[in-house]
């Protein structure tokens, strides 16, 4: 029985930001195993997505399409770099900023992301592509929209 001391707007259930939240957390939980044999966490994998699709870039590069600042994405680059599937260096044109470059072990690991998207298509069901697309598009529209408030 709902509470008398809300109303229904104010239920979580009904809350559109929950509700991403949510689906947010079920994307990185389904990730997780297709990501373990990587090495990667999801967060990893989102930068190495980036450098995959362009190599050589700086850290405030990284950060802006995935929103986050150099103080959280910094420790991130340092375990990549660990790992061995990335080097950080500073720029000599700049020495503020540091520049990321994959290594050969980090493009190679790109070969094994190849069957990812498949695999994460197969888990969202009967989801079709066309409706997925319009998903993706309504949700980031949404994002910035609220950004630009």
């Amino acid at each position: 029985m709902p509470s008398p001391l809300i109303p229904a707007e104010m239920r979580l259930e009904n809350q559109i930001c929950f509700a991403v939240h949510s689906a947010a957390h079920a994307f990185a939980q389904a990730y997780k195993p297709l990501l373990e044999p990587m090495g990667l966490t999801y967060p990893q994998y989102l930068v190495m997505l980036l450098l995959w699709e362009k190599d050589d870039r700086s850290v405030s590069e990284l950060g802006t399409p995935l929103f986050l600042d150099s103080g959280t994405l910094t420790p991130l680059l340092k375990r990549l770099q660990t790992q061995g599937l990335i080097d950080r260096t500073r720029d000599p044109k700049d020495e503020r900023v540091t520049r990321i470059t994959l290594t050969e072990k980090g493009k190679a690991l790109a070969a094994q992301g190849q069957s990812i998207p498949q695999a994460m298509l197969c888990a969202m069901g009967n989801i079709d592509l066309p409706h997925l697309i319009a998903l993706r598009d309504q949700v980031k529209a949404l994002g910035h929209t609220l950004r630009a408030a």
